[in-house]
């Protein structure tokens, strides 16, 4: 087992070698539960755990809630952390969370990367106050039960929403009834990300009852181009609390991010991409999709 910092967090994983060899799920948890640092750790994150492609994460999940008690020091918890040459985001293998949310109560921050197989159940958790999920596709399912999540304590939630051909099963209109029944009273960030029809979603985002209580509002990693920049111009004066804006990768205009970056509050526009054109037809990719 390797503990390694990736992606600047410290994580535990097994490479190619110990894959080779049989190491698998259950063999890293095991090795967790076994690591003198782990007692230490508040921060749990877990990577590369042996074929992820072919062998979901259940068994560490599992683990975790059949030992509640010797995971309570962990504060923050990442499944999947893993970078593309280990496996392909739309290729990770998942699993089901729904026993999760009791055998945790003391948990702040919770990330899962790749969304196959995954399943959130009935949310029900007083102090979470982060949720992320990258991924290059996220079903309905899986927004549905963050729209009905009882999370009194969110103050960060963060989905890449992806595509079709990687598991996105919704259009706006499934964002759009996210924002408008989910209710999260402490929420401050809110990113609704990686869409292949990110103008549509930021003006879903733009209409919806959240924007008076954000102060960053991240519509990044999409396929934003001028018409979305145009609605962010409109709006987001009517909206002073907002003080940071994300939209890098983006299929903005020069002159449109120059508009952008001369409103009152933080803006980060980087990564400006180009569309192309193949046979009249124009293209334009989210950032992570498989």
């Amino acid at each position: 087992m390797k503990y390694e910092k990736m992606d600047g967090k410290q994580t535990f994983f097994w490479d190619y070698e110990e894959y080779e060899q049989g190491k698998g799920p259950e063999d890293l948890f095991e090795e967790i539960m076994a690591c003198d640092e782990f007692p230490k750790l508040q921060e749990l994150v877990i990577g590369d755990w042996g074929g992820p492609h072919e062998e979901d994460c259940q068994t560490i999940i599992d683990g975790i809630v059949a030992n509640a008690e010797q995971f309570s020091h962990i504060q923050e918890l990442f499944i999947g952390n893993m970078s593309y040459e280990e496996c392909e985001v739309s290729w990770i293998m998942q699993g089901d969370y729904s026993k999760l949310w009791a055998a945790m109560p003391q948990l702040k921050a919770l990330t899962i990367k790749g969304s196959m197989g995954l399943t959130l159940g009935e949310i029900c958790h007083e102090t979470l106050e982060e949720l992320t999920i990258i991924c290059g596709g996220l079903p309905k399912e899986v927004i549905q039960s963050i729209q009905n999540a009882k999370l009194p304590g969110l103050k960060k939630l963060l989905l890449y929403i992806g595509v079709d051909d990687y598991g996105f099963d919704g259009n706006v209109d499934t964002i759009k009834e996210l924002l408008a029944h989910a209710d999260f009273p402490a929420l401050t960030y809110l990113g609704i990300t990686d869409s292949e029809i990110q103008d549509e979603v930021t003006g879903t985002v733009l209409d919806s009852k959240f924007m008076g209580q954000l102060d960053t509002l991240d519509l990044s990693n999409g396929t934003l181009t001028d018409k979305g920049g145009a609605l962010l111009l409109e709006k987001l004066p009517a909206w002073p609390n907002i003080r940071k804006l994300d939209v890098h990768y983006n299929y903005l205009s020069d002159d449109m991010i120059v508009k952008l970056k001369a409103l009152p509050i933080e803006v980060n526009a980087s990564e400006q991409e180009k569309a192309t054109e193949y046979k009249g037809r124009i293209y334009m990719n989210a950032m992570l999709t498989e």
